[in-house]
Formats: C-alpha cells, sequence, structure tokens
C-alpha cells in the first residue's frame, strides 16, 4: 500500500505540475489555435461574401454591357439606315440635276440643229429657187410661157383682187 500511496502521490503531484505549468501552455495553445480557426472562417466569410458580390457585380457588369451593346447595335442600325436613305436622297437629287442637265443640253443641241438645218434649207431653197428660176428664164419658150401663165392668172382673179395685183404686178414686172 505504501507503493499504492507513493503512486497516488506521484500521480497527483504530476497532474498538479500539469495543470500548473503544462494545463495553461496547452490552454493558451488551444485558444490560439481556436481563435486562428476562427480568424480563417470569418476570412473565409469574408471572401465567399466578396466573391459573391463580385460575381453580382460581374453579373451586372455583363448584363449592363449586354444592353450597351445592343443599344450600339440599335444606333448602328439606325445611323445605317439613316445614312443609306440620305445617301439614296443624295443619289436622287444628282440623278434629277444629271438628268436635267442632259434634257437641257439635249434641248441646247436639237435647238441648235435645228436653226443649223433651216438656215441650211434655207440656203439650199434659195439656191434651188434659183436653179428652177434662171432654168426657166433661160429660153425664150420657157419665160413667154411663164409669162402667159402669169397674164391667164391675173385674168382669173376677181375684180378687186386684179386691182391691187395690177398695181404691184408693175413693180414686180419692172423689177424683172
Amino acid at each position: 500500500m505504501a507503493v499504492l500511496i507513493a503512486e497516488i502521490f506521484a500521480f497527483v503531484v504530476v497532474a498538479a505540475l500539469l495543470y500548473r505549468y503544462i494545463w495553461p501552455l496547452l490552454k493558451r495553445m488551444l485558444e490560439q489555435r481556436q481563435d486562428a480557426v476562427q480568424k480563417q472562417v470569418e476570412e473565409s466569410e469574408e471572401a465567399a461574401r466578396r466573391l459573391a458580390e463580385a460575381e453580382q457585380r460581374l453579373e451586372s457588369a455583363v448584363a449592363e454591357s449586354r444592353e450597351q451593346a445592343a443599344r450600339i447595335r440599335d444606333d448602328a442600325r439606325a445611323d445605317s439606315h439613316r445614312i443609306r436613305e440620305e445617301l439614296r436622297e443624295q443619289a436622287e437629287r444628282e440623278s434629277d440635276r444629271i438628268r436635267q442637265r442632259g434634257e437641257e443640253q439635249l434641248v441646247a443641241q436639237r435647238d441648235q440643229i435645228v436653226r443649223g438645218l433651216r438656215a441650211e434649207i434655207g440656203m439650199l431653197s434659195m439656191q434651188l429657187a434659183e436653179q428652177i428660176v434662171a432654168d426657166s428664164l433661160s429660153d425664150e419658150q420657157s419665160r413667154s410661157a411663164s409669162v402667159d401663165r402669169l397674164l391667164d392668172e391675173l385674168d382669173r382673179m376677181p375684180s378687186s383682187d386684179r386691182a391691187g395685183t395690177r398695181e404691184s404686178a408693175p413693180t414686180g414686172g419692172g423689177a424683172s
């Protein structure tokens, strides 16, 4: 029994020494470890919260960028339609202007050609008339036939017309 008491006394001394010196050290280490774990849990929760916020910001930024891209696309379409309409209107105006200028040029050319043809036809008519008159008056028989025809026409005219014609006839006859 003395051994048992000695063993109990040794156990109590070791337990007291453990309780006095080791236990506070272990308790402090356990508290530090618990604080570290708690801090890591809090940091993990904070990181998860920040991650959720970042994901939410990312989703809102993606949604906003999609909306902005859609607006830009719509604006670009509207601009392209507007520009296409402006270019079409400008092309129509230019086409109308060119057509108008072409029509004016055609009218001017036609008028110029008509004037030229009239002048040429007039000149050719005069030349032909001169040639016909020269041919018909070149021989004596043609000349007398022309005078006889003129006199016959004067005789067929009514008397009121004849008085005006006879007055004008000597002037015309004196010129021949």
